[in-house]
């Protein structure tokens, strides 16, 4: 049964796990769209409880300081959207206070992105599922995001039949200690000093990891399941086939990603650029002779999910291939969680 409570033009937004690195996005994103909400809540464990951050403002909340509550399940009393980045565990335990409430919970974590009863949501590809909720929105993995933002343009010109992604996934995924480690292990490197690896399986400074997530009984990775099984369930279409390979590499912000794509009839490059400068939230940057295409190093803070190297695939009948790059913090992650919030608003 879907939700039925109505949702006000200018909502009380609570931000759950506030002092993480999505958590600080979340608050500089609903002041860089200008958020209509009535009030914003900073919610985080007992031991930030008391801390202030800084908050631009939004909506009907000006300019200052925001003071981090205690994330407790009387803390949602009162709130329309509570945005969730503090994971599974914490948006498992959370989600009947905050349902009961009366809120809705946009969570970015893995915990409910294939429950059945869960619309998983990307507003540029299916902002309509939206209207299912019971709840709760997931908001999917940050690599799903920005390859369905570019798969979408495609697949309205010929279905997909297959997927073929590498992903060069930033530091900035596994939060704001991973982003400390890349440069505590890059500074200590060329100090010629000992390196300190905790986050990470490996060291990540001036190396590729092949390991995001844990290994599974099939030996692909969770990070790699996640690619296959969102991108059918956002897309609305299992017959997608999808095979993915995640590699964690030393950029501190945007995942790239080399996609190889099958349809089921022709689609010509041109068709491709002509779907892409029509399509919501991406950006065509593939000027090859002018060396113009999409760079994750200089694309940090940006919205846009950006598209390059576009070129025929011929190892196939009806191919293509790009690089897709966005910022994996902004539309991988907070961005797209506010957007799915914009979704809501009457």
């Amino acid at each position: 049964m879907a939700w039925t409570k109505a949702m006000p033009a200018n909502p009380v937004v609570a931000v759950a796990g506030a002092t993480g690195a999505v958590g600080t996005e979340f608050l500089q994103v609903l002041h860089d769209v200008d958020f209509p909400a009535a009030e914003v809540r900073a919610l985080a464990s007992a031991r930030s409880a008391g801390k202030k951050l800084p908050f631009a403002g939004c909506g009907q909340v000006p300019a200052g300081e925001l003071t981090v509550q205690e994330m407790t399940p009387e803390a949602f009393e009162g709130v329309d959207i509570a945005l969730f980045s503090c994971g599974a565990e914490f948006s498992k335990e959370m989600r009947e206070a905050v349902v009961a409430a009366g809120a809705v919970m946009i969570d970015n974590s893995s915990a409910f992105r294939m429950d059945e009863d869960v619309p998983l949501v990307v507003p540029e590809v299916n902002p309509g599922d939206v209207a299912w909720h019971n709840g709760v929105i997931a908001n999917p993995n940050c690599s799903t995001i920005q390859m369905v933002v570019a798969l979408k343009p495609l697949y309205d010109l010929s279905p997909i039949k297959r997927v073929v992604v590498s992903t060069y996934q930033a530091a900035s995924g596994g939060g704001a200690p991973a982003m400390a480690e890349l440069y505590d292990q890059t500074k200590d490197f060329l100090n010629g000093d000992e390196l300190t690896v905790e986050v990470f399986q490996h060291r990540i400074a001036f190396n590729c990891i092949p390991h995001i997530d844990k290994f599974m009984d099939d030996a692909s990775t969770k990070e790699e399941w996640k690619m296959v099984v969102e991108t059918k369930k956002i897309m609305g279409d299992e017959g997608i086939k999808v095979a993915a390979t995640c590699v964690r590499v030393p950029v501190l912000r945007c995942h790239a990603e080399a996609v190889y794509v099958e349809f089921e009839g022709d689609v010509s490059v041109e068709a491709a650029r002509g779907a892409y400068a029509a399509a919501p939230g991406v950006v065509l940057m593939d000027d090859c002779d002018n060396c113009e295409y999409p760079m994750p190093g200089l694309l940090a803070g940006t919205d846009e999910t950006y598209v390059g190297r576009l070129r025929r695939d011929d190892t196939v009948d009806h191919g293509l291939a790009f690089w897709v790059v966005a910022d994996q913090i902004r539309k991988g992650a907070a961005l797209n969680a506010v957007q799915i919030a914009e979704l809501l608003i009457p």
